[in-house]
């Protein structure tokens, strides 16, 4: 029998005819989140988790409330990224520090002086995802052990263009048979990499004939067909594969600070009822997006 990943995401499941509000709410403005938000996530009892960078503060909304908690990062300069895993651990980087692992206010450092513009956590092994974007590849680090030697799963650590290298590569994400799919910035791309192999492949943007055209995509969501959500941010829009092949999701109209307007967004993540959050970094914002029809019902998962 094949593993599959745990789901602490998540990953709702859509019809083909699938549609989203043009407009969004302000789920959150920079008086919480900074001026230059950069990162969120939302777990699957519908918890939000986001960083202000500016303040150095981990903002926690719980179980789908609007009310706000706040966490130092403790000696953070600059926080990138984060990951919810099993049993809420937190997973935070910081530029200065490498990654830490929150539980219950007590931390730990598990990969010591590197910069992760994002991360993703694989707990049925038990191993942390890393997107080094300016070393130009990804690395894994097996949290059963106590060292922090790496291995690198994509990437060479120069940038390019051909199948075995990245070229600024941001957000990446593992699907239930430990694939790993990378938002390839600067080479307008999204590259797939099957377990354990080296060389990618294109799945969405440049060279991938029948999908869309990106500029410099941040981060990639897989819903429970694995159908890809894209966040197209130098198009200022979300992106989606549907029935009919890809297509502009939300933030259509290009960029601008109204709401149906994204400009610069950086991150994405659903809620188990198949809302859309997305971190607008340029107009210092979350923005809520709701999901206008649906009739497939929620993703379910069994541990």
């Amino acid at each position: 029998m094949v593993k599959s990943i745990a789901v602490s995401l998540n990953r709702p499941r859509f019809c083909s005819s699938a549609t989203w509000s043009s407009s969004a709410i302000t789920f959150a403005d920079n008086s919480t989140v900074g001026d230059v938000p950069n990162a969120i996530f939302v777990n699957t009892n519908d918890s939000v988790i986001a960083l202000n960078t500016q303040s150095r503060l981990i903002i926690i909304w719980l179980n789908g409330t609007n009310n706000s908690k706040v966490q130092n990062i403790t000696g953070s300069t600059n926080p990138r990224s984060l990951f919810i895993g099993a049993n809420n651990a937190l997973y935070v980087n910081n530029d200065n520090k490498g990654v830490s692992r929150w539980i219950e206010n007590i931390s730990e450092n598990l990969l010591t002086g590197e910069v992760c513009f994002d991360l993703f956590i694989d707990d049925t092994n038990n191993s942390l995802y890393c997107s080094l974007k300016f070393q130009h590849k990804v690395i894994k680090r097996s949290l059963n052990s106590s060292d922090d030697q790496v291995l690198i799963v994509a990437g060479t650590g120069c940038p390019g263009f051909i199948s075995n290298m990245l070229n600024l590569p941001h957000g990446i994400f593992i699907d239930e048979n430990f694939n790993l799919y990378i938002a390839d910035s600067l080479n307008n791309r999204i590259q797939m990499f099957y377990s354990g192999q080296l060389n990618g492949i294109t799945v969405v943007g440049k060279d991938a004939p029948g999908t869309i055209i990106l500029n410099n995509p941040s981060d990639i969501v897989l819903d429970a067909d694995r159908n890809i959500f894209i966040v197209d941010t130098s198009n200022d829009r979300i992106v989606g594969s549907t029935s009919t092949g890809f297509q502009c999701i939300v933030g259509c109209l290009g960029y601008g600070t109204d709401d149906k307007h994204l400009a610069y967004p950086l991150s994405m993540a659903f809620d188990s009822a198949g809302n859309i959050f997305v971190v607008d970094h340029s107009n210092s914002r979350i923005q809520k997006f709701f999901l206008s029809s649906n009739s497939c019902g929620k993703y379910q998962h069994s541990d």
